[in-house]
């Protein structure tokens, strides 16, 4: 264990969550260290398995699941979910607080150099484990993500504004980079994944539609696409540079919730952004007004500046006879 607290400035979180924050932090900067070695530590983007919903588990989802469980056994944890994990496991029976994460988060980039991470979400515990998490998102106590890419950092509230911080490579500890960050809301990108298009409702394609029009279209101006395919990479440029984000339900069998994880994903993500002056939805509700219904359910998931997200609804708002004018009169990719 770390002689040095792993987080250079710990008077900026609660002091009730310095140790489990710590844990993290512990775990994030090994986690950085490895990924950073690559084919050096490993086949780290082997196959190994499946987890509960059916998902290609890597050798490094396995190995970051076991190195959180096994550290905040010991920072005053009791329940303990994570989308490795069929059900909630119990860690300390003392704890005090119910953690909820995705140990590695964009696990399809592994062994192609992009920006991966670990996203997380933060309870008070409850005696019995799935309801520590199956309640109102809007009772996180701490969410966020640690993002491993040219530089390891940690973007996370605890329901006072949204931190940054940034991994020394030399003293190996987090470091405040900025106590406020806020979204930005004069972006012009959106991040979806555009081969889904015909699966899409009507109201999501007249919005992409329309964004793609250009400066001819009802937008009247020029949009440009993004898409990762690592929610940590996405979230991260959207609190650095705004826009918006989609990953809508569409008509495939497994997506019709949507594909994202409400516990230990869209959950810690709208509140990290909320708490940056952005908004989080299901495309129409927002998403800290959510509960789960089970530990690994599904949530359509829509972030990023607010008018971006705010338009996303008002498509969803409108009667059908309205969508289906917008579509027919300006679809681009009708098939």
């Amino acid at each position: 264990m770390q002689t040095k607290s792993p987080i250079r400035d710990l008077q900026h979180i609660p002091a009730a969550l310095q140790p489990l924050m710590s844990a993290l932090c512990e775990v994030g900067a090994d986690l950085s260290n490895t990924i950073q070695r690559g084919p050096l530590g490993g086949a780290l983007g082997a196959e190994v398995g499946s987890n509960t919903d059916g998902d290609t588990q890597k050798a490094l989802d396995v190995m970051a699941d076991e190195a959180f469980a096994r550290r905040l056994a010991q920072a005053d944890v009791r329940w303990y979910a994570s989308e490795e994990q069929d059900s909630v496991v119990e860690l300390d029976p003392k704890g005090r607080y119910a953690l909820a994460i995705d140990p590695l988060d964009g696990s399809s980039n592994i062994d192609v150099n992009v920006s991966i991470g670990t996203i997380f979400s933060i309870f008070e515990a409850k005696d019995e484990g799935n309801a520590s998490f199956l309640r109102p998102a809007s009772e996180q106590i701490g969410g966020g993500y640690i993002i491993y890419g040219p530089q390891t950092m940690l973007v996370v509230t605890f329901g006072k504004g949204t931190q940054e911080y940034l991994l020394d490579p030399d003293s190996k500890q987090f470091v405040l980079v900025q106590e406020a960050v806020r979204v930005p809301e004069t972006a012009s990108e959106f991040a979806i994944n555009a081969s889904n298009y015909r699966h899409w409702a009507k109201p999501v394609r007249a919005y992409i539609d329309d964004c793609l029009a250009g400066e001819e279209g009802p937008r009247g101006k020029r949009f440009n696409m993004r898409w990762v395919a690592s929610l940590v990479a996405e979230t991260h440029r959207i609190i650095s540079r705004g826009g918006v984000f989609l990953y809508p339900s569409d008509s495939r069998k497994g997506y019709e919730q949507g594909r994202l994880r409400m516990v230990y994903e869209c959950a810690p993500i709208a509140f990290v952004v909320e708490q940056a002056g952005g908004a989080a939805t299901d495309a129409q509700d927002r998403i800290l007004d959510k509960t789960a219904s089970e530990l690994h359910a599904r949530t359509p998931f829509v972030f990023g500046s607010t008018d971006k997200v705010s338009r996303v609804a008002a498509y969803h708002d409108l009667p059908e006879q309205e969508v289906n004018a917008l579509f027919g009169n300006r679809g681009l990719f009708r098939v």
